[in-house]
């Protein structure tokens, strides 16, 4: 079984869509997602466009500011600090990565934790782990929606998350955890990698190679999410962590690149917004 995460997106954002319709009449107005974009790499441009495109669909405002790559540490952060005292704005997303002249971490502490719609400031991060609640990464909150949709029970299950980053590893890795999953969290040095990736009942493929994951290193009936999206370097189409081809017949589920993982994280930046916005509206 494949799935897609296209379609549940589709799904998931037509019913957010009728709930945001009924907000000016209750709130006055609709949720507002700032999102801002350092320079013109084409990848960060392309993912703005498509946030820019799911809040149209969702009715969400949308305002997208540019700056140009030459744009000073101390200028994006007093713009984040200005969006923060704005009462109109209820997320703020800045595009990673950044110029090597700014660093992440500041820009990420700056926002307000209330605004932080991808769930990386610390305070929520730590929310996370202390079973507090708080915004969730959206990659880590698509997964598991991707799961339960698939009907996969994850509970009990043995699951391997390949990668620790923090914006994929470990949060998904604390997600299954609440779901009653038993964690091993794997990466690049790990020894006997494809013994361990065998014994997954579940496992999450987030290391950043082009198939690195190929069908020796996956029992039947494996349950694979991938999280990768990469150049294959032979052919120079996008394709997962994952060899695709080799590990879907041995696969129980198995997410596609692209339409797999990657629109569920649109959709559930959509859903971060909109939770925000209730928060900031219950108050």
């Amino acid at each position: 079984m494949i799935i897609s995460g296209k379609e549940l997106s589709t799904k998931l954002k037509a019913e957010m869509a009728g709930q945001v319709a009924t907000f000016p009449e209750k709130y006055g107005r609709v949720p507002h997602l700032v999102v801002i974009l350092v320079g013109d790499d084409p990848a960060s441009v392309s993912y703005v466009t498509g946030k820019a495109k799911a809040s149209e669909v969702v009715g969400i405002r949308n305002t997208t500011i540019r700056k140009p790559e030459t744009v000073t540490e101390d200028e994006l952060l007093s713009l984040i600090r200005q969006l923060n005292e704005d009462d109109s704005v209820d997320g703020i997303l800045v595009q990673l990565p950044l110029p090597k002249h700014i660093s992440e971490a500041k820009v990420i502490e700056t926002i307000s934790k209330e605004k932080d719609v991808d769930g990386f400031h610390p305070l929520n991060v730590a929310a996370l782990w202390q079973k507090q609640p708080c915004t969730v990464a959206c990659t880590p909150k698509g997964i598991i929606k991707l799961l339960k949709a698939a009907g996969v029970t994850i509970q009990g299950k043995r699951a391997v998350v390949i990668g620790r980053s923090n914006i994929v590893g470990l949060p998904v890795s604390k997600l299954l955890l609440d779901e009653n999953a038993t964690v091993t969290i794997a990466h690049s040095r790990t020894a006997n990698l494809p013994e361990l990736t065998r014994q997954a009942e579940i496992l999450v493929v987030a290391i950043g190679r082009p198939k690195f994951v190929t069908a020796d290193m996956v029992s039947e009936g494996t349950v694979v999410i991938d999280v990768g999206v990469n150049r294959d370097p032979q052919t120079g189409k996008l394709c997962g962590d994952v060899d695709f081809a080799g590990v879907e017949p041995k696969a129980a589920v198995i997410t596609p690149v692209p339409g797999g993982v990657g629109p569920m994280t649109i959709c559930c930046l959509m859903e971060n917004t909109i939770e925000c916005f209730l928060r900031r509206m219950s108050r």
